[in-house]
């Protein structure tokens, strides 16, 4: 076989891959208007076996936009709504007697899916909440002694209000570090919230996204070719060293008790990987991990109480620090 022409065939399906994933954006776009950038960061979640947090407030599509992801990439999603009642067993499933068979059986729960929607996370206690740090970092839970595997792909996109703090639960700092990325979905503009309106006024119905429109334009063996591709994504030193200084330089800040941990620069070579892959190169640059840098960090800083009452936030001390670290050349 001419290696020439295999590695023509190679490129060809990467770019077949590549093409299935970007179509995610057009067929979630029947569904949610205007979220360009969550439906992105979703995207490069998946393809970094990561976790997304959601926020914003009521009412912005947050949970129609992960239904719309789930229905476009023919995976298996459950919802479980986060209520002050909840208990873990609720999330990861429990051993259950069988009068017929007079033994014990597992039940598994919600937790075991591709895609699980925990809408409104904050709104149960940690013990509850604590119920997914096994499954979102070891990808199994551990029932009766007997850890069970979940399956693969397997993505925890959580919701939650930036609003309305009465009786939540804010969610810990070891929790917060398992999501990769935390992505704010914000009001629509004038114009994509008119062109919701229309849609409405003309049937949609957010319930059927099947009537809507919304197929299958991917599965779980495209994701993990885009993975596989997403690994062969050259990385330099420089650039390497780049994620290193900006991520050091938040635990250096005046203006937080928290900077990023080591979890966290490796996080952020992930996401920038995953995005320059599917901006169509196989290497990294330094607008890639820029691009990456706020949805990846936002939520593993923590800021002083001065500062925060002064007006800053995570957000513009990472713009900061942006301008401030020197760029590779």
């Amino acid at each position: 076989m001419d290696p020439t022409t295999d590695n023509a065939g190679k490129a060809g399906d990467a770019d077949t891959v590549r093409a299935s994933l970007e179509a995610l954006r057009a067929e979630i776009a029947k569904a949610v208007v205007g979220q360009d950038p969550a439906v992105t960061g979703l995207v490069v979640a998946l393809l970094c076996r990561g976790h997304v947090l959601l926020e914003g407030v009521p009412g912005v599509a947050k949970t129609l936009l992960v239904r719309a992801l789930s229905a476009a990439l023919e995976l298996d999603t459950k919802r479980v709504q986060f209520t002050p009642d909840l208990m873990p067993s609720d999330i990861t499933g429990s051993l259950v007697y069988d009068a017929r068979t007079a033994e014990f059986s597992f039940q598994p729960g919600p937790v075991f899916t591709n895609l699980l929607l925990a809408d409104e996370i904050n709104r149960t206690p940690p013990k509850t909440q604590s119920a997914l740090l096994e499954a979102m970092e070891e990808r199994q839970v551990t029932v009766d002694g007997t850890a069970r595997p979940l399956p693969d792909p397997f993505l925890v996109a959580a919701t939650q209000n930036p609003v309305e703090y009465e009786g939540t639960y804010p969610l810990p700092e070891a929790q917060l570090d398992r999501f990769l990325l935390k992505l704010t979905i914000p009001l629509p503009s004038r114009q994509d919230e008119i062109d919701v309106l229309a849609r409405h006024a003309a049937g949609f119905n957010p319930r059927d996204l099947r009537a809507a429109g919304v197929r299958p334009v991917a599965n779980g063996a495209d994701l993990e070719a885009a993975r596989a591709a997403v690994a062969k994504t050259t990385v330099s030193p420089e650039i390497t060293a780049y994620v290193v200084d900006i991520c050091r330089a938040t635990r250096e800040s005046p203006s937080l008790t928290l900077g990023v941990s080591p979890r966290g620069a490796t996080a952020l070579l992930a996401t920038s990987r995953a995005w320059a892959w599917l901006t169509g190169r196989d290497y990294v640059t330094p607008d890639d991990v820029k691009a990456l840098a706020l949805p990846t960090l936002r939520h593993r800083v923590q800021l002083r109480p001065e500062a925060e009452m002064e007006g800053v936030t995570a957000d513009s001390v990472i713009n900061a620090i942006l301008t401030h670290v020197p760029v590779p050349r």
